[in-house]
């Protein structure tokens, strides 16, 4: 067994050659490395053990191809001095910016932290300090927490972390107008277990430092926060008591309150009991004030039976109910958020499911300029008429009141799973949140196959564009699985059936006869067999089995989830004693896995955290889990081995037990034993999906809330693939022969471009002078009229190369001019 030397370096350098003129390199081909070693992985002895000195793998990149359409934006900023300028927070692509108006947008903090940016605030004083917070406080199932505060003072060109890291979900922020070292920060804190990191904070030094001014106790946290204009030393914040389980949420609770100071925050007095407020459980509430009479206040409650819009005309002191509007309350715990005109006392608006207005002070609402489901509004404070809405397909730009308006995109999809198809070339298929299912080719027509300015690609400047995505069966969560042996039929969701030639869908759910006996979630999974293209599988808490395109189905399993899971141990005794029923059964199969190599094996796992193997296609079942395994581990991923039939690897996700760390599971024996194996994954990188490599054995690919990772050594050190990849969520990982493609949740679908240098590197390579990994087959095609989406062109990411073949080698010293 060779053992990486930490000390070997090398020079690594990457060269795309072209072929015959139209040749492209991607297609169906055999293997470009020789077969895996005849080695039984019961052994564990891989060709490499510890990290590998990355200069060996070449000059890889990774290549965006979109789709050019944005994910949910939650939050904006603008500026008075710069009418032009905006930025946004995205969930799960980073913070974004405009200098156009909404024209083009690009991102601005890939270098330094990513993921979803709930709440940003731009300094009237000096527009080029901006503080961004991490996390979003719409705490849907799929919610992802952040990386506290950020700032930058140049305008977006870098950011310094200014901390606040356990906050994990910022609401809002809001800077002085007159000084912007003097920033208060209202946070939700963990969403799925306590923590006393949570509350408002404040810094007078620009960040450097923070002080805690409001907290009410480690399961509440701030819902909203207000700044009165003219004068900052008035706040207003909603408190919210807030959590999430596995299976469902709370809204609401004692510690639930509004609460105003005078002073700066200094001292805090709570006016939720104040004469007109309703009584009872308070939930999400937002609040604004009326710049032209800041003594008029309006708060946004969730509450039965009193919710819906109340007005103070006292700075709090008392309180009229307005309105209680449905249109305002059907979702109150993911909106709730109120805004008023900088001018015109009698305007409000509300961003819900749809885009509310209020032209008489808050009585009565009706829809208008907007989009749907709708996050934040930017009001320019000097022009009641410029206006900036985001919502779940990115933000809407007007400066007219809305006569004209400007859609702003990014792509910034967030995807739960991704497909490749075998069409050639093949397709990348995935659900996208808030707009559904997609597909499009891994290169577009002409030979463009996405990629970006900004150099680092592996070849030359082929003109960079996004691929051309279609819409295909299922729905905005959920698998896609398209038919091996006819990939123009596509299935997916909660099962639909499309036939890409026809363009008819049916609906062919195995559960259809009885709905109410199986239980959902938002992804469920479905795949194809890899040795039987007839063999469909769709799993609820039973397994079901389709041998005829869906016209008939077999359930192969009893239920297999946990019996009592118990309730969280994150949980309080009082709330745990208020979780509708306890522990009773919730569970549901999260994860499917035909063996890849023997015909009537599977693999399934749990939600609630269980795992089980069948070798006879469902007659019988064997629990495997591992006794470290407790209940609501959720399986997000098995992958059977490629090599044999008893190795399987597992990702294993605890973030909703309040556990960040990275957990990656692997069996030889068939699931007798475990090694659990994340040494190099850091911890708030929890794992979403592994994937073994098809061609070398005990290459591991990894992916984290954080970005990619890779193993040589069969999950036993990890180390960053992330290479120009920004930090995102990466929910899934496929390997189409020398192709590694992910699906992020918030920046599209990127692709890993021959992978060949990953699968050969080895000893020999690292102690030789000069080393020529084999090159990859280039087929040759046609290359048709290019009709692709160009990119934005000052987008970061790797150009697309020239068509042709790569020719990667090592040199141990640079080679003489």
């Amino acid at each position: 067994m060779y053992t990486w030397s930490p000390s070997v370096r090398a020079l690594s350098l990457a060269l795309a050659i072209p072929m015959a003129l139209g040749a492209q390199r991607g297609a169906p081909s055999k293997p470009a490395t020789p077969a895996a070693p005849a080695v039984h992985p019961a052994a564990q002895t891989f060709a490499l053990s510890g990290p590998v000195d990355t200069t060996l793998w070449g000059n890889i990149q990774w290549r965006n191809i979109g789709p050019n359409v944005a994910g949910r934006m939650v939050s904006v900023a603008g500026s008075v001095s710069r009418p032009n300028e905006y930025y946004f927070g995205t969930t799960g692509g980073g913070v974004w910016k405009t200098t156009d108006g909404g024209t083009t947008l690009v991102p601005v903090t890939d270098k330094y932290f990513g993921g979803s940016v709930g709440a940003l605030a731009q300094s009237e004083s000096n527009p080029d300090i901006v503080y961004a917070g991490g996390g979003e406080t719409q705490i849907r199932g799929n919610v992802s927490y952040g990386d506290g505060v950020w700032k930058t003072t140049d305008g977006g060109k870098t950011w310094t972390s200014m901390g606040l890291r356990e906050t994990q979900y910022i609401s809002r922020i809001r800077i002085d107008p007159t000084n912007p070292d003097v920033v208060y920060v209202g946070a939700l804190g963990h969403v799925f277990g306590p923590n006393a990191e949570r509350g408002v904070f404040k810094t007078t030094d620009g960040g450097k430092s923070w002080k805690k001014i409001l907290y009410r106790n480690d399961s509440t946290g701030v819902a909203d926060l207000i700044m009165e204009p003219g004068n900052p030393h008035i706040l207003y914040a909603t408190m919210w008591q807030a959590y999430r389980l596995p299976w469902t949420f709370s809204s609401g609770g004692a510690g639930s309150g509004i609460f105003k100071t005078t002073d700066g925050g200094d001292h805090w007095t709570e006016i939720s009991h104040n004469q007109g407020l309703p009584t009872g459980l308070l939930g999400r509430m937002g609040i604004a004030i009326s710049p032209v009479k800041p003594n008029k206040i309006w708060a946004l409650i969730e509450n039965e039976p009193g919710g819906g819009v109340y007005r103070s005309d006292d700075r709090g002191a008392t309180w009229k109910f307005l309105s209680g509007s449905r249109d305002l309350r059907q979702r109150a715990w993911y909106y709730s958020n109120i805004y008023a005109d900088p001018k015109d006392t009698n305007v409000l608006a509300a961003p819900q499911v749809g885009a509310e207005w209020s032209k008489d002070g808050g009585m009565t609402w009706s829809g208008g300029f907007g989009a749907g489901d709708n996050h934040d509004v930017w009001w320019a404070p000097d022009d009641s008429k410029r206006i900036v809405w985001v919502h779940d397909n990115g933000a809407v730009i007007t400066k007219d009141g809305g006569t004209t308006r400007v859609s702003v995109a990014a792509p910034t999809g967030q995807f739960y799973h991704v497909h490749l198809t075998n069409h050639f070339p093949y397709h990348v298929c995935g659900s996208k949140q808030d707009a559904g299912p997609n597909c499009g080719p891994v290169r577009v027509a002409g030979g463009g196959r996405g990629g970006g300015g900004g150099g680092g690609g592996r070849g030359g400047a082929a003109a960079p564009v996004y691929s051309e995505f279609y819409g295909v069966a299922g729905g905005e969560s959920g698998y896609i699985a398209s038919n091996p042996a006819d990939p123009d039929i596509i299935y997916g969701g909660r099962v639909d059936k499309l036939d890409l030639r026809t363009q008819q869908t049916r609906h062919v759910d195995p559960t259809l006869a009885e709905p109410d006996i199986y239980r959902r979630t938002w992804t469920l999974p479905l795949t194809f067999s890899p040795r039987d293209p007839k063999t469909l599988f769709f799993a609820n808490q039973k397994l079901h089995r389709t041998r005829d395109g869906g016209e008939h189905w077999d359930t192969v399993s009893p239920d297999l989830t946990r019996e009592n899971p118990a309730v969280p141990a994150t949980l309080d005794a009082s709330a745990a004693a208020n979780n509708l029923g306890g522990g009773a059964r919730r569970g549901v199969i999260y994860a499917i896995a035909p063996s890849r190599t023997a015909d009537r094996e599977l693999w399934v796992g749990t939600d609630d955290g269980l795992i089980w193997r069948s070798r006879d296609e469902g007659a019988h079942w064997d629990n495997v889990t591992p006794k470290a395994l407790t209940a609501w581990s959720k399986v997000g991923i098995i992958d059977a081995s490629p090599f044999d039939a008893d190795s399987a690897y597992v990702a294993i996700d605890r973030h909703r037990l309040d556990d960040f760390k990275p957990y990656v599971y692997r069996t030889h024996d068939g699931g007798k034993t475990w090694q659990q194996g994340a040494a190099g994954i850091p911890e708030g990188s929890f794992v979403n999906a592994v994937r073994a490599d098809p061609v070398r054995r005990g290459l591991l690919y990894a992916g984290t809330e954080k970005g990619v990772y890779v193993s040589f050594d069969d999950g036993a050190h990890w180390q960053s693939l992330q290479k120009n990849l920004p930090v995102t969520s990466v929910r899934d990982l496929q390997v189409h022969d020398n192709d590694l493609v992910i699906a992020t949740h918030g920046r599209g679908f990127w692709i890993l471009d021959d992978i060949a240098a990953l699968r050969q590197v080895n000893a020999d390579a690292a102690a030789a002078s000069a080393w020529l990994f084999a090159p990859s087959d280039a087929v040759r095609v046609r290359r048709p009229e290019f009709t692709g989406t160009p990119m934005p062109k000052d987008e970061p990411m790797a150009a697309d190369p020239p068509d042709g073949a790569y020719i990667d080698y090592v040199l141990k010293a640079a080679p003489k001019a």
